[in-house]
Parts: structure tokens; C-alpha cells; sequence
């Protein structure tokens, strides 16, 4: 099992497209490298790169299976980014109280 280093940067690994597809294609299943290929216009090395990132900040497990290693999603460190967009929540709340006053208004 890979260990998790505090080096690596959540927000970093999430940023790049085929890195966040990869995390809700595991969401509800184990698969192996594999079966997660298929769903890649990329190269198997290329999906493999991707998830060693993701597995070294902890969001992917790996384990082995026979010859096979298989990947499963890891939410638990998904908290680090529900806690830092809960800050922005209440600009997002504002933003929609006043297009609501805004509609309501433009409606009378």
C-alpha cells in the first residue's frame, strides 16, 4: 500500500481533468488498472502516472490481487476540500439572496 505524503497537495492532484474523472469512476467500485484504461483516451502508462499521484496523496487505495492491482476511491481526504469551499459558501449564499431579490423585485 502506498503511503501518504504530506508533501503531496490535494488541490494539486485534483486539478487535472483526467485525475478528477479517475476519482468518480472509482467512486463506487474497486477496478484495475485495466478496466480503468478503457475509459481513457490516454495511454495505460499515462493512466498509470495519474493514479500513483492520486494514490500518494491518499484520495486512491491500491492493492494487490493476484498479478492484478486494483484501485478504489478514498474519500475520506476529500474533507481537506469540503473544508476549504465551506469557507466561500456564504459569497455563494449572497450572491444568490440577491438574485432572488433582483427577480422578485423585477417581477412586481
Amino acid at each position: 500500500m502506498a503511503e501518504t505524503s504530506p508533501h503531496q497537495d490535494v488541490f494539486q492532484a485534483i486539478a487535472d481533468p483526467n485525475r478528477r474523472r479517475l476519482l468518480k469512476l472509482l467512486a463506487d467500485k474497486e477496478m484495475s488498472i485495466t478496466a480503468i484504461a478503457q475509459h481513457f483516451p490516454i495511454s495505460r502508462t499515462a493512466v498509470n502516472k495519474h493514479l500513483h499521484v492520486l494514490t500518494t496523496t491518499g484520495l486512491v487505495s491500491r492493492r494487490k490481487l493476484g498479478r492484478e492491482t486494483r484501485y478504489r476511491l478514498k474519500p475520506e481526504r476529500l474533507i481537506i476540500l469540503k473544508h476549504w469551499l465551506s469557507f466561500f459558501e456564504h459569497y455563494w449564499d449572497e450572491k444568490l439572496l440577491s438574485l432572488k431579490e433582483f427577480v422578485e423585485h423585477d417581477e412586481k
